[in-house]
């Protein structure tokens, strides 16, 4: 029913796709660029219906409770515990996704690398932390709103030099157009 609803979608707003997801990857981090909107959730989950490929984002355990709930979880959502660790703290999202990664056979999790739809002239870089944790690599998936393409972008494998693969990363996502442009990555 998602797919159909997706071909839907992209038919009237008169997007097309660009499919490049490796084959045979199981689990990777997800980082889908720019976010400039919050248009953007429904045409990436969307594309990533249509693409088949099984992507899940986190948000919170106390807001998967009830309709609400259930409707976030038919659309990819999985809840993040911050269940206790040795030391009595609680474990950090990092952590959590790092540990939810590990621990799949199979997972594709999808992070907005800005933390916002506001211009933000770094990238977190918790997902980069979770995909170096977890042994997985970092797949960029992109909406270009100028050239009205959805897509999967270069795949990064972690090697521990963050600053540099990150700067990496954003020269691809200045080759994109987010739907608020001043508000993507410069």
């Amino acid at each position: 029913m998602m797919k159909f609803l997706s071909k839907i979608v992209f038919f009237i707003a008169g997007w097309k796709l660009n499919v490049g997801w490796p084959d045979g990857l199981k689990k990777a981090v997800l980082i889908a660029i720019p976010h400039t909107s919050n248009w953007d959730l429904l045409y990436a989950r969307a594309a990533f219906y249509l693409m088949d490929i099984p992507v899940r984002f986190t948000i919170k355990k106390e807001i998967m409770v009830g309709p609400l709930g259930w409707l976030i979880k038919g659309l990819g959502g999985i809840a993040i515990d911050r269940k206790r660790v040795p030391g009595g703290r609680k474990q950090t999202y990092t952590e959590a996704m790092t540990n939810m990664l590990k621990e799949a056979d199979e997972l594709v999790i999808m992070v907005t690398p800005e933390g916002t739809r506001s211009y933000a002239p770094r990238w977190k870089s918790g997902f980069y932390h979770i995909a170096l944790g977890a042994e997985v690599p970092v797949v960029i998936g992109y909406l270009d709103y100028k050239k009205k393409e959805a897509g999967i972008g270069p795949v990064i494998y972690p090697n521990g030099d963050r600053d540099g693969q990150i700067e990496e990363m954003m020269v691809f996502g200045r080759t994109v157009t987010g739907k608020y442009p001043e508000k993507g990555i410069r």
